[in-house]
This record gives structure tokens, sequence and C-alpha cells, in this order.
């Protein structure tokens, strides 16, 4: 199989989890006889910096062309300028918008190796392996109107929570889609006691789920989900939800895993590339002095191959690496080891691993 790879580094540990992103895929393409090409494109703050434009042009032309992205992550202190009229973060919103990217894809599982090093009771997080399906482009996040206005009364500002039928069916869909590849079960978040979308939302998620007749579908509300989350995380397997409460509960989920190094996503739309990133941030606090955690990078690297390139048994050996690495000791800073790797070692372990299981 022949694919183009967009590489977008970005800013803080993004280019150092990227590079072992790449090498990574070249391994994979090596062992199972693919053919992957690269291109390195700016954004976000090292887009800002050589072009004035978080997302240029020629990078938004190269992302469009691609088979797939990998991102690394954007922003940092030195553009933390909150009056600033341009932010390296418009370019991850930007290039969401323009490629219609309209699900988010954030997959937790607890590696019983890592267990110690959530907060959570280790019992707790025996067998958790979730999935949550965001919806990304529609909600609170861009309902019209919003704003802030002044008036005899005093300030006052308005966020819309608007969806359609059409935004819901569409990642439901997909929800359930994902769900009958794993173990069937779908749970639906909403506040259908309280709101109006909410209440769109549920019947919609009825409806679109009853083409699906080997997925088990259940409703939660956000609250109550919440904390059925930190208490009971084993009983999920997919979470599809809107825009705003997957924001926050995708946070809450990854205390999980134990450390954000570990967490990778997927942002995917109706057809065109995917974009394939680590959750984790620019870390400018430690870039550039190669400790950081590329595994989630890695694991989006096996994202990517799934549900960009649609090679799942690549992506399943990529996971199988990861977790020969971890049964093998190995560690970076941020997972309380005592004698931690670097980002090099971790990244040449897992290509090793790869090697060996094939």
């Amino acid at each position: 199989m022949d694919s183009h790879i967009v590489l977008l580094p970005g800013d803080g540990i993004g280019p150092e989890v990227v590079q072992a992103g790449q090498e990574v895929l070249e391994t994979v393409a090596k062992i199972f006889g693919h053919r992957f090409t690269f291109e390195t494109r700016l954004i976000g703050g090292a887009a800002l910096d050589a072009s004035g434009q978080p997302l240029p042009p020629d990078t938004l032309a190269a992302c469009r062309n691609g088979g797939a992205i990998l991102l690394g992550a954007v922003g940092g202190p030195r553009w933390d300028n909150p009056s600033a009229r341009v932010r390296p973060e418009q370019g991850l919103l930007a290039i969401r918008r323009e490629l219609g990217l309209f699900a988010n894809l954030r997959p937790v599982k607890v590696f019983d190796e890592l267990r110690s090093c959530s907060p959570l009771r280790p019992e707790l997080l025996q067998g958790v392996d979730l999935l949550i399906v965001r919806e990304l482009t529609g909600g609170a996040y861009f309902g019209k109107p919003q704003g802030t206005e002044r008036s005899e009364q005093g300030e006052r500002a308005v966020d819309t929570m608007a969806y359609t039928d059409h935004e819901v069916r569409r990642i439901v869909r997909l929800a359930c889609e994902i769900a009958q590849r794993r173990r069937g079960k779908l749970c639906s978040i909403d506040k259908a006691n309280v709101l109006e979308s909410s209440r769109l939302w549920r019947r919609i998620a009825i409806q679109t789920a009853a083409d699906f007749p080997g997925v088990a579908l259940e409703h939660a509300l956000v609250d109550s989900a919440a904390m059925r989350l930190v208490s009971q995380p084993a009983s999920f397997d997919v979470i599809v939800t809107e825009n705003l409460f997957g924001d926050i509960l995708s946070d809450e989920a990854a205390v999980l895993s134990g450390a954000l190094g570990l967490l990778p996503s997927a942002s995917l739309g109706a057809k065109g590339p995917g974009l394939f990133e680590p959750v984790h941030g620019s870390a400018p606090d430690i870039a550039g002095r190669g400790i950081a955690n590329p595994v989630g990078t890695i694991l989006s690297v096996a994202m990517l191959l799934e549900y960009g390139l649609d090679l799942v048994s690549e992506a399943r050996a990529v996971e199988s690496a990861v977790k020969r690495v971890f049964q093998s000791g190995l560690r970076t800073a941020d997972l309380k080891a005592a004698n931690a790797v670097t980002t090099k070692a971790m990244t040449r372990a897992v290509t090793a691993a790869l090697d060996e299981l094939h």
C-alpha cells in the first residue's frame, strides 16, 4: 500500500514525538511491505513565527491532499498573550473546520502494568478499555447567537447550544459502527432532563441505533455519567456525546490511564484525511530535553493506521508492541519511573518490539 502522510510537528515537544511517530510508521512499512511518504508542514506557533498565520495556506493544501495527518502539539508560553488577535490554537481549530472533522475519538485503555500510576484504586481499573466519541463541530462552542452585551441591567453573555438532527445522526452512526467492532455496547450521554438540545439528541440516538441490532444502546445523564466514569470505568465500552460534555468527560477519563503522555486521539470527517494527535499538549517545560513520553503519539499512529488507512492488523501490531515494552519494565519520567528512559530510547524499544513480533 502507498500512502502519503502529512506531519505537523507544531510546538513544544511536538517535533520530538512526531519524529517518534514517523519512525514507528517507517518500521510498520518495512515489516508489512507498505510505502509511506512523508511531508512536513508548519502549524501553530511555529507557523505564526514563520508566516504570521497559525495555519498557512500551503499547510492546509498539503493536508487536503494527504492520506492522513499526524500532529504533535500547538501553543506555548511565548505566544500566550490573551489579548493577541491571532493565537497558535486557532490553527488547530481552523484545520478541524476546513477538513470537516466532526468526530473526535479518545480511547482510554489502562495497561495492567501501569495501574499504580493512576490516582484511582488499582482494582477499579481492571479491564478498563473505553472509547469516547465526541461531536466536534456543533454545540455551545459554535452555536449562534454567541457574545457579550451591555444593557441597563448590566453585562450579559450568551452561548447557544444548538444541534440539528443531521449532526446528531452522523456522530451516533459512527459510534454505532465502532461499537459493532468492539464489545457492542454504546452509552449515549446527554442532559435530556433539562436541555431541549439533549432531548433531540436522545430521540435521534434511539432512531439511529435501531439500525444496529447488534449494538446495545443505553442513555446516561452527564452528571451521573461523570461519577460513574471514576467509580465504575470498566462498565463503559463506547461513549458518544456532544461537544461540551465530550470535552469535559474525555479530560476526566484521561486520569484513568495515569499519564496524559499515554493517550492518543483521532479527528475524523465524512471524507478526506483524518487528523491524529496525542492529547498531552505542547509541554513547553520539558521541550528539547528528550524526556517526553512518545507513547501517546505512537498509539495515535495506531489509530492513523486503523481509521486513516484501514490497516487494522498493522494497528494491532503497534498496540501489541507498546504493551510488550511496558511488560519489559521500560518507563518514561511521567510514569513515576526511578530509572526513566528517554523519548528516543522508548521509541527504539517499540520499533524493536515490532520487529520481534513479526
